[in-house]
């Protein structure tokens, strides 16, 4: 059985999935931004149209944003906590964006933005991108975390067994590691 450890010794170990993730949007975002960048310039920062990258109507104000949010998602993704708190951000950034752009695009009856104008050049297309990212963001914030822990007591943290010890425990007292789901086996004796 496993035992419960004290608050706050627990650990996941390794590269999470939601960290990769999170790390592969904020390096799409992050490109996305610089080649902007590169088309664009910065003349006419905030205009309301301006360039095109592929479908996607972009301003320097539209690319800065690109890369700050793609900063934040490479620097978030260090950690697999930040990477969720990420997905929260992405979720609610891009559904900001996302009404807001539709907003622009007609989509409502009326504008309710309409004083605010459309400093980043937004369109349809960026709106099925805002979608796809605000998507992805919830998956991010939700994206349960891999089962591999382990337990930090002291300086040496090992993998936490179904005896509740470390790695290096186990061993000592004879312990066979085994798959999930198996019977373990102590010097002759079933558990």
């Amino acid at each position: 059985m496993t035992r419960p450890a004290p608050a706050g010794s627990l650990r996941r170990r390794g590269l999470q999935p939601v960290q990769m993730l999170a790390g592969l949007i904020g390096v799409v975002y992050l490109a996305i931004g610089i080649i902007g960048l590169v088309i664009t310039g910065f003349g006419g920062f905030g205009d309301a149209s301006h360039s095109t990258l592929w479908l996607f109507s972009i301003n320097p104000l539209h690319n800065v944003f690109h890369i700050v949010i793609g900063l934040i998602g490479v620097l978030m993704a260090l950690t697999s906590t930040m990477a969720r708190v990420y997905g929260w951000l992405l979720l609610a950034v891009f559904g900001v964006l996302l009404l807001w752009g539709l907003a622009i695009t007609g989509v409502f009856a009326e504008n309710p933005v309409e004083g605010l104008g459309n400093p980043f050049a937004l369109n349809t297309a960026d709106n099925w991108l805002h979608l796809g990212t605000a998507l992805l963001g919830l998956v991010l914030a939700v994206m349960p975390a891999r089962k591999k822990v382990v337990e930090t007591r002291g300086e040496q943290p090992g993998p936490v067994s179904e005896t509740g010890g470390t790695g290096a425990d186990d061993s000592a007292r004879g312990t066979r590691r085994h798959a999930p789901g198996r019977r373990m086996w102590r010097r002759g004796a079933a558990h």
